[in-house]
């Protein structure tokens, strides 16, 4: 990693003042930083506005009733709220003091992720408005330094109509694979420093066939004129290459970081290497303006037949369901440590990544992936559009692409993610009639591919594929048995996988044309060897009824999957626990169910498909 990103994640003196008690208070954004920032998290005013009436009542120009912890949810134990009624909106409120040392800058406030629809203002001036709980979102504050301002949020979170909300309960308590809600700031909220021309977050795109790096580097605000954008290039020997390009000629400013051949070390799960990159924006006597640093890594994913190659190798996907759940902090980790544990738990059980199920995760969770060496694929929250109607039940709406996209764009330079998944599970038959869902699916679909040209792009996880030239096609599959299973899925040798349907008569999805197929949800082993007969408790199939036949299950099911030369990889249900739904490798406090030995030598045996490449 650059030093300057070191700095910036792990030492205190790059946050001008902030408490030793802060929560969170590690840097937000790994793949873009600048060493000046500051970390708001901890007590702000809070108030919960069950009638969604506060603007009328004053809340917006008075002190709040209560106090709350920031980043995590009034929902959860660590907010120290832990009100897990609808709170149809929320309001937070905080006086801060804006660095001396700003002076001449631009001071932008940082939102990491509100939840659901957010309005900011700053000493009664709107300065924001944002849709979305899954993405980031940024405020002008002008130039403020020395000052005090005061910081006033609305988050409304309305409980009906379609709206991405992904596993979060649509009643009052948790039911099936449902979850307790997520309201309000759920992500760290921060300020920075910028001059007036400043650099935006660049778009990473490595290109192994060429040995280079492609830097998309956005320059915002004020006179371009004169300037310059430079990018260096280095690794754990030194310097390799500087680039510059002028900002003042073409609307957009591309590099090109060329690699020699002795210097080119691809990104693997072996060896996650990262490349650094600094950039500077300077003036004509090459003066700096503004500077940050980033980080990629060097490596190529494609499409071979039916399988999915990282760097020209197939390697099979052994991919486990995480919801990035946790019991006291709901969708916020509780710690940095305890996103990097996550990752470590699913390595040691022989996972080698994970489908980042119904939830955008924070950034350091891919940061984390990406120099552990751990593969995901990045999926919408999408859940939350089912309206209910008979043949045209599925409602997302224009914000859904929207949301989206924003996400694409966010984690677009991450060397852990090699797919996108814009939808999961949006059941409903399909005729002959064109619908919201088919409208809206393909419109992700082309977003997704319009945004990346990098990595396939898989429609819809598991049931209505509505996009004949989606990269990847999939289904879910929780047959228990695993003979039952293997049956089930023996069609892809003759072209005809197994596909979810609403019966004989009411497809979900159009016909399979060829392309990499997996099983992204199977499993789901209900498990939990200290549960009563009454426990209020949940997973697939019938309980096992001893240790032996859950390891002989799973090594069955798995088995099935890996020794089938046409699968690129699968996904297991899932990696923790979640409340009531209990089939995970691990409790929801993460500690172990199962001996692990067992569990790792079943899924890291050589699959059929990488038996190809030799």
């Amino acid at each position: 990693m650059p030093d300057e990103a070191r700095r910036a994640t792990t030492d205190d003196a790059a946050q001008p003042s902030h408490s030793g008690d802060c929560p969170r208070p590690e840097y937000p954004r790994p793949q873009f930083v600048r060493p000046d920032w500051l970390n708001l998290n901890g007590p702000w005013q809070f108030e919960i506005d069950r009638g969604d009436t506060g603007l009328e009542r004053g809340l917006a120009e008075r002190d709040l009733a209560s106090e709350i912890t920031v980043p995590f949810c009034p929902e959860s134990e660590l907010s120290g709220i832990g009100d897990v009624d609808f709170l149809h909106a929320v309001w937070y409120r905080r006086r801060i003091q804006v660095p001396d040392s700003w002076a001449g800058r631009t001071v932008l406030l940082h939102f990491q992720a509100v939840d659901y629809d957010t309005t900011v203002w700053a000493d009664g001036v709107e300065v924001a408005r944002h849709r979305g709980g899954w993405t980031p979102f940024t405020a002008d504050l002008g130039q403020v330094a020395g000052q005090g301002v005061t910081l006033v949020v609305r988050a409304r979170d309305p409980k009906d109509g379609p709206l991405p909300r992904g596993k979060q309960s649509d009643r009052y308590g948790n039911y099936s694979c449902l979850y307790t809600r997520t309201t309000g700031i759920w992500q760290t909220v921060w300020l920075e420093p910028v001059p007036q021309s400043h650099l935006g977050r660049p778009r990473i795109t490595p290109d192994l066939a060429g040995g280079a790096f492609h830097l998309d580097v956005p320059v915002t605000g004020g006179s371009r004129r004169g300037l310059a954008v430079k990018a260096r290039l280095s690794d754990d020997a030194g310097e390799i290459t500087t680039e510059r390009v002028r900002a003042d000629l073409d609307f957009g400013v591309r590099l090109t970081l060329r690699i020699p051949e002795s210097r080119q070390r691809t990104w693997s799960l072996d060896d996650p290497f990262l490349y650094d990159i600094a950039l500077e924006l300077v003036d004509e006597d090459d003066t700096i303006v503004d500077a940050a640093a980033t980080y990629a890594g060097l490596r190529s994913v494609t499409i071979d037949g039916k399988a999915i190659l990282l760097n020209g190798h197939p390697v099979f996907q052994r991919l486990v369901l995480d919801q990035g759940y946790y019991p006291d902090g709901i969708l916020t980790a509780p710690s940095d440590d305890a996103l990097v544990a996550d990752i470590e738990l699913s390595k040691a059980a022989g996972f080698n990544g994970a489908r980042l199920h119904q939830k955008v995760f924070e950034e350091r969770f891919l940061y984390h992936a990406d120099r552990l060496g751990y593969l995901c694929w990045g999926e919408f929250g999408d859940w939350g559009a089912n309206a209910g109607r008979e043949g045209d039940n599925q409602q997302p709406g224009a914000t859904y692409i929207t949301q989206w996209l924003e996400a694409v764009e966010r984690d677009y330079s991450h060397p852990s993610i090699v797919g996108w998944c814009p939808l999961n599970e949006t059941r409903q038959w399909l005729h002959d009639k064109v619908t919201v869902l088919d409208d809206v699916t393909r419109g992700m679909f082309l977003a997704t591919k319009g945004a990346d040209q990098s990595r396939p792009v898989l429609d819809a996880s598991g049931y209505s594929h509505r996009v004949r030239e989606t990269d990847v096609y999939d289904s879910h599959n929780y047959e228990q048995d695993p003979a039952k299973f293997g049956k089930a899925m023996a069609g892809l040798a003759e072209d005809q996988p197994y596909t979810n349907a609403g019966g004989p008569d009411r497809p979900w999805s159009i016909s399979y044309a060829g392309q990499p197929y997996f099983c992204s949800e199977f499993g789901g082993i209900w498990w939990n060897p200290d549960a009563g007969p009454d426990e209020d408790s949940w997973g697939y199939g019938e309980r096992p009824r001893t240790l032996e036949e859950f390891y002989s299950r799973f090594e069955g099911l798995v088995a099935v999957l890996l020794d089938d030369p046409n699968m690129f990889g699968y996904c297991y249900t899932q990696l923790t626990d979640v409340y009531q739904e209990q089939n995970g490798v691990y409790r929801f406090d993460r500690r172990e169910k199962f001996g692990l030995e067992r569990i790792r030598a079943a899924q890291t045996r050589t699959a059929a498909i990488e038996k190809v490449d030799g």
